[in-house]
């Protein structure tokens, strides 16, 4: 079957996206060749990523996040416009990401499940004030609340566990859709990684520029950009 054929014969599709989505709209992902994983800091980035490196060394992390993280120009691509027009056609119920950049929404998603939080929520640990990502990119230093507590963005960090709601509800998604598109990731974060075990419908779509451990148990395998694939979509 094509991706078309797929899609016409199903009733409820959830979308499930890695940083492969996202970098057609200039945002680098982790582990390609060119991903932050292999550029040059005085820490790994998987370190600066962490909740024990936030705590201890915040004016480093904040450095790294403000020039790395915050992709703050990026604009949807062909594949965030699609889902969105999927949804508003009643034929996809969910996009669960793993991606924090807030595009999904930006392209008109409504019930968007942010897996690893997102850059554009912030908050302070002591009164728990919210914060733009703006905020944050045009602070300095460590940025703080007007009652003195440091601000941490809402996203997930390396020793931190995820949202259970979120979780839950992702689960949930999965559990009782038709289709499964997994886009954009290598499928070896995890646990998100670990919830596409809880699919139990008819089509397993994998779309990623590399192969993945799973592809052994897709019914649909395409090497090819997310937003190239997606976009032929006639819905």
């Amino acid at each position: 079957m094509t991706l078309q054929e797929i899609v016409n014969s199903s009733k409820r599709i959830v979308f499930f996206g890695g940083a492969g989505v996202s970098t057609e709209s200039g945002i680098p992902d982790f582990r390609s060749v060119d991903g932050l994983y292999n550029q040059k800091y005085d820490y790994p980035p998987e370190e600066i990523l962490s909740h024990t490196f936030f705590m201890k060394k915040t004016d480093e992390f904040y450095r790294f996040y403000r020039d790395k993280m915050l992709c703050l120009s990026a604009k949807p691509n062909k594949a965030h416009l699609k889902l969105a027009e999927m949804e508003k056609k009643g034929i996809l119920s969910a996009v669960i990401t793993q991606n924090i950049d807030g595009l999904h929404q930006a392209a008109g998603s409504q019930n968007v499940l942010e897996l690893h939080g997102s850059v554009l929520r912030n908050y302070c640990m002591e009164c728990g004030r919210f914060y733009t990502a703006e905020d944050i990119l045009n602070s300095e230093g460590i940025p703080t609340c007007s009652c003195g507590g440091v601000i941490k963005p809402d996203v997930v960090l390396y020793e931190e566990g995820l949202d259970n709601n979120t979780v839950t509800e992702a689960v949930k998604q999965i559990e009782n859709c038709d289709t499964l598109i997994i886009a954009g990731t290598s499928l070896t974060v995890y646990p998100a990684a670990g919830m596409v075990r809880y699919f139990r419908g008819r089509n397993l779509v994998l779309i990623n520029r590399d192969a993945t451990p799973m592809d052994s148990q897709a019914d649909l395998v395409i090497h090819e950009k997310v937003g190239e694939v997606l976009s032929e979509i006639k819905i």
